[in-house]
């Protein structure tokens, strides 16, 4: 049996969506672990532990996977530039807790770059273990979106990204625009470079019945609802589908649609909120939204699929994302996407397909597009069958089976008669 040590610093794969540093990658590590868990392989998630009250060891992702909360630092949450400093003691807790457990993994596969740089000290301390790494987002292409000092990603994270590079036996990216990305920006070579996009879970993502989903979450049957599931920063672009959905209430001839944002902590103390959901609210009542703008804050995975069923519509305005998951399990439940025309949503979203593909910050554009998929039913459910039939290529199971392809190729191993055989 495989033995994986996966690593995601920064953050928890069981943590909630939509708080600061919870969001795609998250789903990503949780669902990849569970898919190879099926598969026979073990995996122990090492993550950064940020409460003290939370179990170090929690068996929460099934098949005798764990996921370990190794002390680094204060345990508390902290922001990502203090957390370098703290990858050496993360290090050597997965070395002690590898010790204590008796246990010798094949491979290490790590998550964002800090991550990667733990993985380095570890493969060099387990006898150069192999490391497979996956960016997830880029610091260059973020810094090439930034729109203030303050946005923008640090030296230490290019440096360590270039770092990586070099070290990583593969580098799974998302898509063939991360592909290029890495090798215009950063100079990457092909050789250790491979597309596999992330999956999704049709188990739990699937169409639920418009009436059933808006009922259980407090819509009425006649209700209309456009949606954003993310992180609430800038990079997102809410400005922009704030803006267009300011427009779309202008035209008169379209039934009163809402606006439902999850993500973020709409109704902590003003001292407390940050600025960019400060800016949002404002421009909300700038623009006398009212009541057309509901900030739910956080929601856990298990209501996700009953929102984006009861949605008419899944937009996403996004300045850079490398893939987009949330668009994925929208299209998973049968729901047209709308996405900014930038990284892994160009190939994901299917323009005039399984959704519409926009300029990034072009609020007009996007009310166009609004206004003709919410006025016409015939193409709102040809899209929403189109995107649940391409949802089905991303399942987990077929996603999960190419990154054992992957695993299996660093440690040398083939397939015969159904076991598995090292090359010699």
């Amino acid at each position: 049996m495989l033995r994986i040590a996966m690593l995601s610093y920064h953050t928890c794969p069981l943590a909630t969506l939509g708080g600061k540093d919870t969001g795609g990658m998250n789903v990503y590590v949780r669902d990849l672990t569970r898919a190879l868990g099926a598969m026979g392989i073990h995996v122990d998630v090492f993550t950064r532990s940020q409460d003290e009250h939370v179990p170090h060891i929690m068996h929460e992702l099934g098949y005798g996977n764990r996921v370990v909360h190794v002390p680094a630092g204060p345990e508390v949450p902290m922001g990502k530039q203090e957390l370098v400093s703290y990858i050496p003691e993360f290090v050597d807790g997965i070395k002690s807790f590898a010790a204590e457990k008796g246990i010798q993994y094949d491979l290490i596969h790590s998550h964002y770059w800090m991550s990667g740089l733990a993985a380095e000290s570890l493969s060099d301390a387990w006898g150069g273990l192999p490391i497979v790494h996956m960016f997830h987002t880029l610091g260059e292409m973020k810094n090439r979106v930034a729109r203030s000092v303050d946005e923008r990603e640090t030296p230490e994270r290019i440096i360590g990204e270039k770092r990586i590079l070099a070290r990583a036996d593969r580098i799974v990216v998302a898509t063939l625009a991360e592909h290029s990305q890495l090798r215009f920006l950063y100079k990457a070579g092909n050789h250790n470079l491979v597309v596999i996009p992330p999956g999704v879970d049709t188990c739990h993502f699937y169409s639920i019945p418009p009436d059933e989903a808006k009922q259980y979450i407090g819509l009425k049957p006649e209700n209309r609802m456009v949606l954003f599931v993310g992180r609430i920063e800038p990079l997102k672009g809410v400005d922009t589908l704030i803006q267009a959905m300011a427009c779309l209430q202008l035209d008169e001839a379209m039934r009163p649609v809402h606006l439902a944002i999850i993500g973020g902590d709409p109704d902590v103390n003003p001292q407390d909120m940050t600025m960019e959901m400060t800016r949002l609210q404002k421009m909300c009542d700038d623009l006398a939204m009212g009541q057309m703008v509901i900030f739910l804050g956080k929601r856990g995975q298990d209501t996700l699929p009953y929102y984006y069923s009861a949605a008419e519509v899944l937009v996403m305005p996004s300045h850079y994302e490398s893939f987009g998951m949330v668009a994925l399990e929208a299209m998973a439940c049968g729901i047209p996407v709308i996405a900014s025309e930038v990284g892994g949503l160009a190939y994901l979203v299917r323009d005039g397909k399984t959704g519409f593909t926009i300029p990034s910050s072009e609020p007009d554009k996007l009310c166009e597009k609004l206004s003709w998929l919410l006025s016409d039913p015939v193409l709102h459910r040809t899209m929403g069958l189109r995107a649940a039939e391409e949802a089905q290529s991303y399942s987990w199971d077929k996603i999960a089976a190419q990154i054992v392809n992957v695993y299996e190729e660093m440690l040398g191993i083939e397939k015969g008669n159904g076991v598995h055989e090292l090359r010699v």
